[in-house]
């Protein structure tokens, strides 16, 4: 008998009993389904949060911290001069300080918010973030005064609606409490805004953000009355392992071993393995639905075989090998795991789509719709990725769970004698 006679009478006996036929394929659907929704979310999660980290800062920087001192205790101070230092090494094209303190601001209308400030070089920020530290409306002063500042696009646009708080050329006071000093003194310092920056979106380390205010360095030391700075952003000839190992190195042995130096492509490293090991783990959870339906096809398979042996003991006694009755009963298997698979693969995907199409709908807070993508507040937008290697996966996956559960009922099948099938009743 030829497989496509097999695949054929395999076919037929699925649409005489379609009722059976079709809540088997159902729980292989919600499996799969499962399986695909899943990991298509956590893709795409994971490629919108990777590309607002590379917006957010660029991988050939390393960012330089005070820390990593002996026994825990960190008495060093990272000083603004030290940027000097550092970009005389080999293989740093630029080294700039960032000073960074909490302070509120008070806008043209009379409203008072709660704002990060940083103090940095214009002109060696933007070549460093040039993508990033980029304005929307205004100029980027590279030679600022010192009262210039520019703001990000949720200081000027907080609730990213088009209610504009404050606009290029308005003035801002930026008020900042010294706790250093006794008794406290609380300090002004009144900035116009130069610059309103694009919107930039999702995470930053050291690069620039929506919901900050930049001044000049200058002013930052005089402004907060202090040498010391937050971090050093440091900029390499490129992003070699080579060439951040090296550079790290340099820079921790310059500064006696006292500072911690980050790199930004290890931590797009990190979290890459971090979202594969999260897949890993949400594609075994959504397995074990598809293992439950395994058993569900065995079950049912094994009471299709007792229903039809008659039919069985018939097919032998017309001279059907015993081995070709196993392959009717694992084709019917693979028809009914390949249905299953293919509508779990297409639902799959809709159930990610609806899902974000719910998120993007909620009027909950840190929600906001954008079309039929998920978006939270800091500007992460979601659309559900579906990769070829999800879908192979799928398929193999499906197809192989489907033909192991199947493959007891099978061989029962075939190791029917057929004078015992044709006197069953």
């Amino acid at each position: 008998m030829r497989i496509i006679d097999l695949f054929s009478y395999a076919f037929s006996a699925i649409k005489l009993r379609k009722l059976r036929a079709g809540l088997t394929t159902l729980g292989v659907v919600i499996g799969i389904a499962a399986i695909v929704a899943l990991l298509s979310i956590t893709q795409g999660l994971q490629v919108a949060i990777s590309a607002q980290l590379q917006r957010g800062f660029a991988t050939d920087t390393l960012i330089v911290a005070a820390g990593g001192g002996l026994g825990g205790v960190n008495e060093f101070n990272l000083l603004v001069k030290d940027a000097q230092t550092i970009k005389e090494m080999d293989n740093v094209t630029a080294s700039i300080a960032v000073i960074q303190r909490i302070c509120y601001i008070r806008m043209p209308n009379g409203q008072t918010r709660r704002v990060t400030v940083t103090g940095v070089d214009f002109a060696a920020y933007r070549e460093i973030y040039s993508s990033a530290f980029a304005a929307e409306e205004g100029e980027i002063p590279l030679n600022p005064e010192d009262n210039a500042i520019v703001i990000g696009k949720q200081v000027s646009d907080p609730w990213g609606n088009g209610t504009i708080l404050c606009r290029t050329g308005d003035t801002l006071e930026i008020l900042w409490t010294n706790t250093t000093a006794r008794p406290l003194r609380n300090e002004t310092y009144v900035g116009r805004v130069a610059a309103v920056l694009r919107e930039i979106g999702g995470f930053t380390i050291g690069g620039p953000s929506d919901n900050r205010i930049y001044i000049p360095i200058s002013k930052a030391q005089s402004f907060f009355g202090t040498e010391t700075c937050e971090m050093i952003i440091v900029k390499l000839r490129n992003d070699d392992r080579a060439t951040i190992d090296s550079a790290t190195k340099a820079i921790r042995e310059a500064l006696g071993g006292r500072v911690s130096v980050t790199s930004s492509t290890a931590i797009l490293n990190i979290i890459s393995s971090v979202f594969s090991t999260v897949e890993l783990f949400l594609a075994g959870i959504a397995a074990i639905s598809l293992l439950v339906a395994g058993i569900g096809i065995m079950n049912i398979m094994i009471v299709s075989v007792m229903e039809r042996t008659r039919e069985i003991g018939i097919l032998k006694a017309l001279g059907m090998k015993n081995h070709q009755v196993l392959l009717i009963f694992l084709c019917e298997a693979a028809i009914i795991g390949l249905l299953g698979t293919l509508i779990g693969i297409g639902a799959g995907w809709s159930l990610a789509q609806i899902v974000l199409r719910i998120f993007g709908s909620s009027d909950r807070v840190g929600i906001i719709r954008q079309g039929n993508r998920a978006a939270v507040s800091n500007g992460i937008t979601i659309t559900p990725v579906l990769t070829p290697t999800v879908i192979l996966g799928a398929l193999v996956f499906g197809l192989t769970v489907t033909m192991v559960f199947a493959l007891y009922p099978a061989w029962k099948a075939s190791k029917l004698k057929p004078v015992d099938a044709l006197r069953y009743e």
